[in-house]
């Protein structure tokens, strides 16, 4: 297990990355019955990739702690393969996973380290369903190589004891909430503080990525703006400018087998 003096050094590290001003959000991509949208997230530190699903690639030279925007998939079932930039993609992807896209549904991709410093793929479920007036609603996913952690807001603790790869969620009141990342249980933090603006009536996820251990924890987030509106995605460090790898609404990718909502 990592010490608390290994972890507190790295949280250092990563609080340079942590300016989360929120992103303004966009029109969606037009939507039809049989595609869902899909989001993809890098968060393994150190290697730029290339991603492909069933043979088509869907990114390039994709960087680590980017999200890309939303796009949208035929309802299917798809391989999801990730290689490094420029690897041939005959041969052995670097992760590879089965991915189903439901119809209407909306999903986040996310290549990251287990606790224990693995690369893997994990699949998350958006919620991007409308809140009340003055309202927001907070995701956190831990999908860093740490240990269980708790999210604290104002000092106050809003989630504990997250463990890889874990999310949670509430409601809190719109505004500007000043959060830090600490190991469970502990006032050691790990991550922050930072200051995140949750707007009114918006969806936010913010991401722990990264290792504990090589010192480079640090956050990235995905705003959504509820069903009439998609996520703008930021890149640490970055001063909010909209991380887009392709210009597209609709990812070019045949799914492999259709998919009817139930």
């Amino acid at each position: 297990m990592m010490s608390r003096t290994t972890i507190a050094v790295a949280a250092s590290a990563g609080a340079c990355a942590l300016a989360l001003t929120a992103p303004a959000a966009m029109a969606a991509p037009e939507q039809t019955q049989d595609t869902g949208l899909v989001s993809v997230f890098h968060g393994i530190p150190g290697t730029t990739v290339d991603v492909y699903a069933n043979g088509d690639e869907l990114l390039g030279d994709f960087q680590p702690g980017t999200v890309t925007d939303p796009r949208s998939l035929d309802a299917g079932t798809y391989d999801i393969e990730v290689f490094e930039a420029g690897q041939d993609p005959d041969g052995a992807p670097v992760l590879e996973k089965e991915v189903r896209v439901t119809e209407g549904g909306n999903t986040t991709v996310a290549a990251h380290l287990s606790a224990d410093g693995k690369p893997r793929l994990t699949t998350f479920t958006d919620d991007v369903s409308k809140t009340d007036a003055g309202k927001s609603r907070l995701t956190v996913r831990h999908v860093a190589a740490a240990p269980a952690v708790d999210v604290r807001a104002g000092g106050h603790p809003l989630f504990t004891g997250l463990a890889n790869p874990d999310e949670d969620t509430a409601l809190v009141d719109a505004g500007t909430v000043n959060a830090d990342v600490v190991l469970a249980g502990t006032e050691t933090v790990v991550v922050g503080p930072a200051g995140l603006d949750l707007k009114g009536g918006t969806t936010n996820v913010v991401y722990a990525w990264g290792s504990a251990e090589d010192q480079t924890l640090a956050l990235a987030r995905q705003a959504f703006g509820g069903m009439d509106s998609t996520p703008r995605a930021v890149h640490p460090g970055a001063g909010g400018a909209a991380a887009t790898p392709n210009s597209s609404d609709q990812w070019h990718a045949r799914a492999a087998t259709p998919a009817r909502s139930r």
